[in-house]
């Protein structure tokens, strides 16, 4: 008699940055090779429903969700009501969907959809990214069976025995991308070196003005390829040697394969990503006046092992950056030699497997 194989179906979720679904994007390839069938939770009109809604074999749902802040704002009794409106939207998706197992990468939208997990007695498994954990996963990680870390420190701020420590997951497509695909996309010569400059998925206004504000000095040595954000492209400083982009997709790794050197904010996923490359990085963290200092932990992890210099937002001037610019570029081959000491291929398998004994 044929027995039917066992229904494995789950429920992935996070959004608001891209920092909050690059992991997903990495695992949905894998769990559809091992048979899994995906539907995703996110936002209505957030990064995750433009990267996820299209991917074939993905049915995607948006539901409201509501900004979690850590101080006082009057919106933060209207999103109260949002969050709530989002657990019971998600709550009604997962009973007719009726997923095995849940996988939250963090960001606000997931903060409902781990709720109404809860509600249906789903085994939930959540991803830290940062070195500590940021306010959407510090609330749902007591609905969690596992909280996946990518740093070894994190596991300290965990409740006993949920924390398992698996590294960085980075997307092997992106090992895969050519330089020379790069090159013709920006329309960059071979003559001189390439600088990336990532301000992450939503933009940093302030290291978008300072480079700009460099661009005559830096053009002179280099060739300037910025991801500036949505929204912030400056079509009046389009000139040869610099390229702009609010955000690339299916590109991206052709683009990261030809910089030579890399100034970014120091978003876990994104430094990891450089990391996995070998792509010495000059990074300028969020400060603590705009974020929790996660940032400001990751960057100072990673120059402590050697992969990263570190400019602090409120010192920065374009002088002090051109200076630290010269200075990693003409030595970096110390950071390139630190970087291949540091394996990052085993994360993702780790991953699925959590996920495979959980279910």
């Amino acid at each position: 008699m044929d027995v039917s194989p066992a229904k494995k179906k789950i429920l992935l979720t996070g959004g608001g940055s891209a920092g909050h679904i690059t992991v997903n994007l990495a695992l949905i390839p894998l769990l559809l090779e091992q048979g899994w069938e995906i539907f995703y939770i996110g936002s209505f009109a957030g990064i995750e429903q433009e990267l996820i809604s299209n991917i074939a074999d993905i049915t995607y749902y948006g539901i409201p969700t509501g900004k979690l802040r850590r101080y006082f704002d009057w919106q933060n009794f209207t999103d109260f009501f949002r969050v709530w409106k989002g657990v019971i939207e998600a709550y009604k998706i997962i009973k007719i969907e009726k997923p095995n197992i849940v996988f939250s990468k963090g960001g606000f939208v997931s903060v409902p959809v781990v709720l109404a997990s809860w509600l249906n007695n789903l085994p939930i498994i959540t991803h830290e990214s940062d070195l500590t954990p940021g306010l959407a996963n510090r609330i749902t990680m007591h609905f969690a069976q596992k909280i996946c870390t990518t740093f070894p420190e994190t596991l300290s701020y965990l409740p006993k025995n949920k924390g398992e420590f698996i590294g960085a997951i980075v997307r092997p497509e992106l090992k895969e991308g050519d330089s020379e695909k790069g090159r013709f996309l920006c329309g960059f010569n071979r003559e001189k070196p390439v600088l990336l400059v990532a301000g992450g998925s939503l933009g940093s206004v302030a290291i978008n003005e300072v480079i700009r504000s460099l661009l005559h000095r830096l053009l002179a040595d280099f060739q300037v390829l910025h991801l500036c954000g949505k929204g912030n492209v400056n079509k009046a400083l389009e000139q040869n040697g610099y390229k702009q982009f609010e955000y690339v997709g299916d590109d991206l790794p052709n683009l990261m394969a030809l910089a030579d050197l890399v100034i970014s904010r120091a978003g876990s996923n994104f430094i990891f990503e450089f990391l996995a490359l070998r792509k010495p990085m000059i990074l300028i963290p969020l400060p603590k006046k705009s974020s929790r200092g996660d940032q400001i932990e990751n960057a100072k992890a990673f120059q402590s092992q050697g992969f990263a210099e570190i400019i602090f937002e409120e010192n920065l001037t374009g002088d002090r950056l051109l200076a630290l610019i010269s200075t990693v570029f003409t030595t970096k081959e110390k950071y390139i030699s630190k970087m291949s000491n540091w394996d990052l291929d085993r994360s993702l398998s780790k991953l699925v497997n959590v996920i495979v004994e959980c279910k």
